[in-house]
């Protein structure tokens, strides 16, 4: 009878360490169930942060990759012909112009791809257009320079006083002999036909620009207060641009006729301006802007001055 008891008891304790086991198998495979998907809830949260710098480019030029996703540790990035790389960030230059689709796998799970298109690289011709240099405004009676900018061998010039041309060659010095709006035309054997607009002004004629609400004088001080501080050394930018801006309609090319220690010559506004700098000691004495009777701009810019010499003890 105690031996059948026995018997039992071992089988019920087998049982239960049996039972014991099982259940601490399970908690195990639970425990690792649970921590599996929390892992891979957090990788899916992570997005790919990675990037091109230009998805056109030239044959001639470099493509630029990068990636900068949190935690990322292994990239390959497939460049669509053929070629393969592992670095983070890097440039990569195709071979051949087409359309392409870039390839990212960032851990070996993560993929972003990029289209990208290489265009044939474009080499730009020389411009052999025909221009012309020179200023946009002079004086009745006093001679004119212009020259032709651009490849030729034979040019022609009509200045639009006469109806005819008036100069052949390459540089064109002409002289108007009356005011007013011309329209300068060049033709050369190798380059379309270009104009160029002169506004000319007769001083004897022309009247002061006045600006509204302000005097005469104030006007001409201001002017000339202003050379006088490009003469001294002051800032010239500040200067030179608050003058073509507020009296010259942003024309740098404004004709300056100079009167300085009886010698009269006559030059563009940016030229005077420049040479005030370097010109030693001047005195602005006085500063008169012109408009013709049909423009709202300044044509012409009389400017009074002296040497100041300084006398040496």
């Amino acid at each position: 009878m105690s031996t059948t008891i026995n018997n039992n008891e071992k089988s019920v304790s087998s049982n239960a360490m049996g039972y014991f086991f099982l259940y601490i198998f399970i908690a195990i495979l639970v425990l690792t169930a649970i921590i599996f998907l929390f892992k891979s809830s957090l990788f899916d949260k992570r997005t790919a942060d990675a990037s091109i710098l230009k998805n056109e480019l030239y044959a001639n030029e470099d493509l630029v990759f990068s990636d900068n996703t949190k935690a990322a540790k292994k990239w390959l990035w497939e460049f669509g012909d053929g070629a393969k790389s592992t670095a983070q960030n890097g440039t990569y230059h195709y071979q051949k112009s087409g359309s392409y689709i870039i390839r990212l796998t960032i851990d070996g799970a993560m993929r972003v791809q990029f289209p990208v298109t290489i265009k044939d690289t474009v080499t730009t011709k020389a411009d052999t257009a025909l221009t012309i240099n020179g200023p946009t405004s002079g004086i009745v009676n006093e001679e004119v320079r212009l020259e032709a900018v651009g490849k030729g061998t034979q040019f022609e010039w009509s200045f639009g006083e006469t109806g005819r041309v008036d100069v052949k060659g390459k540089t064109a010095l002409y002289t108007f002999h009356t005011p007013g709006k011309f329209l300068v035309q060049l033709r050369s054997d190798k380059s379309r036909p270009v104009t160029h607009i002169m506004y000319i002004t007769d001083p004897s004629l022309d009247t002061v620009l006045v600006v509204p609400g302000e005097g005469e004088r104030k006007i001409i001080d201001d002017i000339r207060a202003r050379l006088q501080a490009i003469a001294n050394g002051a800032d010239f930018n500040s200067n030179y641009y608050y003058l073509t801006s507020r009296y010259l309609c942003n024309n740098e090319k404004v004709t300056v006729a100079i009167d300085q220690d009886s010698t009269k010559r006559s030059t563009d506004f940016y030229s005077y301006c420049m040479a005030l700098t370097f010109g030693g000691e001047i005195s602005v004495d006085q500063a008169q802007l012109t408009i013709s009777a049909n423009s709202s701009c300044a044509t012409l810019l009389n400017i009074k001055q002296h040497s100041a010499k300084t006398v040496k003890k």
